[in-house]
């Protein structure tokens, strides 16, 4: 569980203390996304289009070396390429992240 400090920065229709929200939240739903246009962090594409006020950009491939993503577990920041590259598992507390979230990469990250 991360302590409330971190949770403060996770925007969203959240429903539980390791980032999962009302659209994911199954175990391996632990993650939460900094978006590139607001740098803020949220649970998922659908919190940012409900919460922010402005429309998602994509973090651009230049930018992969910048920590975006949040384990919902430890609270530990992963750069985009430790994300992408991580096999779906934290490499800071071993938790499992949900392997189906790379079918929405695109919707985070410029897709090569």
């Amino acid at each position: 569980m991360i302590n409330a400090e971190v949770m403060k920065m996770v925007k969203g229709s959240l429903v539980d203390d390791e980032t999962r929200c009302t659209h994911y939240h199954s175990q391996l739903d632990i993650i939460a996304i900094k978006f590139w246009c607001c740098k803020e962090y949220y649970p998922c594409h659908i919190c940012h289009a409900e919460h922010a006020d402005h429309r998602a950009q994509v973090w651009p491939a230049e930018m992969f070396d910048e920590k975006a993503v949040l384990c919902g577990k430890c609270g530990n920041e992963l750069t985009i390429h430790d994300y992408l590259e991580c096999g779906s598992v934290c490499p800071e507390c071993k938790g499992s992240f949900n392997p189906g979230c790379s079918a929405h990469a695109g919707l985070y990250f410029q897709v090569l």
